[in-house]
């Protein structure tokens, strides 16, 4: 029996049948509601029960806490409704008119990018063209029907070849394949674009941007796509990492603050090398957000990277007074079997 899903404040509704999920049934019906990972791990998709029931076959997703399921939040990704729902949760009304699509590419261009990092560079069918938001992901479909997922690290408008930025997991299936197997030339098959990690562009608040290891990747397609648009908002990009070689990009994100005046760049290492002689932030890449900008009231925050990292951030930046509709994220999981995790840090 299907069940009536109101979502407010937008009031719309959709039925969602006893094998669907929330999300699962209202992206059916074309709503574009929030998700990342879709397996519960990154949060992305939490909203509030407003009235009904739900249910976790799985138990209680990772993604969300033990305070926030007493407040009524919900992941709905992970949550079957028991009967008819009412639920609060924001539409992204950017996402409404972009195709989901199933499509082949080439490999065409491989450079390692560090001893454990490798870019990819895809091409799609000539007369192929891949519409998508400036920090959106892909799901690489393997020859089993299991699903890595990856973001886009280009901005749409450079969009001759689909970038992606790997990491090699131990163990992980297709990142072993691409460091050890994987030539240019190589067929691949993925679906997107997919998330709804990306800029909104209706507001003017300043920007703050934090990404851990390779969450790097959908940073540098929002800022390439905010400088190729003449975006002047204030813009800060911290960018987390073990050592100074794991700051893949590190030229880059300089040459942007150096060039635009309304970008900054802070780089931040938990474990310098003795050989990197560095003399910049050390620790916790959310922590020197927090002592750059105690009070991030007036702010929104994108930041990418592992579950460890999204889950202490949060806590410290709502703790520094930045609103819960301010704050969006993409968390990596970095199990090797996870079937829509993105493969990463």
């Amino acid at each position: 029996m299907s069940h009536t899903v109101t979502v407010h404040p937008s009031e719309h509704t959709f039925e969602a049948r006893p094998e669907e999920t929330v999300l699962e049934a209202g992206l059916r019906e074309g709503l574009a509601l929030p998700y990342g990972c879709r397996n519960g791990a990154c949060g992305s998709c939490v909203g509030k029960v407003l009235r009904g029931e739900i249910r976790y076959p799985g138990g209680k997703p990772a993604g969300i806490t033990e305070h926030e399921a007493a407040e009524g939040k919900a992941l709905f990704c992970q949550a079957f409704p028991e009967g008819d729902l009412d639920i609060e949760v924001r539409e992204i009304g950017a996402a409404r008119d972009i195709q989901v699509r199933v499509l082949p590419c080439r490999v065409q261009h491989m450079e390692r990018l560090a001893d454990d990092v490798m870019a990819l560079k895809l091409r799609l069918p000539a007369t192929e063209r891949l519409q998508f938001l400036a920090g959106q992901y892909i799901d690489i479909i393997l020859r089993d029907g299991r699903r890595r997922g990856f973001s886009l690290a280009n901005a749409p408008h450079d969009d001759e070849f689909l970038e992606l930025h790997v990491r090699h997991v131990p163990g992980g299936r297709f990142t072993s394949q691409v460091f050890t197997d994987m030539k240019e030339k190589a067929i691949l098959r993925f679906e997107g674009p997919l998330g709804t990690f990306f800029l909104r562009e209706d507001s003017e608040r300043p920007v703050i941007l934090m990404g851990g290891g390779t969450g790097f990747a959908p940073l540098k397609g929002i800022i390439e796509h905010t400088i190729h648009g003449g975006v002047d908002r204030p813009m800060h990009l911290f960018w987390g990492a073990r050592a100074r070689q794991d700051l893949y990009l590190h030229a880059m994100a300089v040459a942007w603050a150096e060039e635009h005046e309304s970008i900054s760049y802070t780089p931040v290492l938990s474990e310098p090398d003795a050989k990197d002689a560095w003399s910049g932030e050390t620790g916790f890449v959310h922590d020197t957000v927090c002592a750059a900008y105690p009070d991030l009231s007036g702010h929104q925050v994108y930041m990418s990277g592992p579950p460890a990292m999204i889950v202490a951030a949060r806590s410290a930046f709502a703790r520094c007074g930045l609103p819960d509709d301010q704050i969006f994220f993409d968390s990596f999981d970095y199990s090797a079997d996870t079937r829509a995790a993105i493969e990463g840090e």
